[in-house]
């Protein structure tokens, strides 16, 4: 049936930020490849280590662009769900509601529904990948030096998403057949924020329980 929410695309195309594409060619990309490659191999944990002999900036940079476009379009089949209606607050369950604030034209942290807040953070993520200054692509043209605390930033606001995914709209996700690809994706970002520390414990508390489920299996 064509005419399903699902398929209605009414708010997906808003929601739904272009992939980031990481330029062919160049030593990310080759990066990407070799992460993909060791993913394939289904060791998490030795997938998310930097490999031998790279600079750990352009290894977090890379995986930061990588999550940003799974979580992308793992929101993106899931949009139809998540409405103003819906959603009027970005929440992970009943103990933790969002404030959107960018710091710089929003300074003061304001209530928004989910939909407008998961908006404001994916257009925050891609300005920040877009900066040639802030995630440079180019070889040899050096990060600067507070690139960590902007990675830090990101990642902790990618992880709402996925929170808000989890708490408000896992009945969907089921319905859609896209919990073996939603849990798969969560796994390897937490893997990866545990292993270089890139987010702090109090900001993972929303998805706690579901991160030791997934993850005591391959202690």
């Amino acid at each position: 049936n064509i005419s399903s929410p699902i398929f209605s695309g009414s708010r997906s195309s808003k929601t739904f930020k272009p992939k980031k594409n990481i330029p062919e060619g160049s030593h990310q990309y080759e990066l990407l490849k070799h992460a993909e490659a060791t993913l394939g191999s289904g060791n998490l944990r030795m997938a998310v280590m930097l490999p031998e002999g790279e600079d750990l900036n352009e290894w977090v940079a890379v995986n930061t662009v990588d999550f940003f476009n799974q979580i992308n379009m793992l929101y993106g089949t899931i949009t139809d769900f998540c409405t103003e209606e819906s959603c009027p607050v970005m929440s992970a369950g009943p103990k933790y509601e969002y404030h959107w604030a960018d710091g710089t034209n929003i300074k003061k942290p304001i209530k928004c529904s989910a939909p407008k807040y998961i908006d404001y953070l994916m257009t925050w993520v891609q300005d920040q990948l877009d900066d040639e200054t802030l995630f440079p692509s180019k070889i040899g043209v050096p990060f600067p030096k507070n690139f960590m605390s902007v990675a830090k930033t990101i990642l902790k606001r990618l992880f709402r998403v996925y929170a808000h995914i989890y708490h408000q709209h896992f009945d969907p996700v089921i319905q859609l057949q896209e919990e073996a690809h939603l849990n798969t994706s969560f796994k390897h970002f937490i893997f990866f924020v545990q292993e270089f520390n890139l987010i702090d414990r109090r900001e993972l508390a929303p998805l706690q329980e579901l991160i030791e489920k997934l993850t005591s299996k391959d202690r």
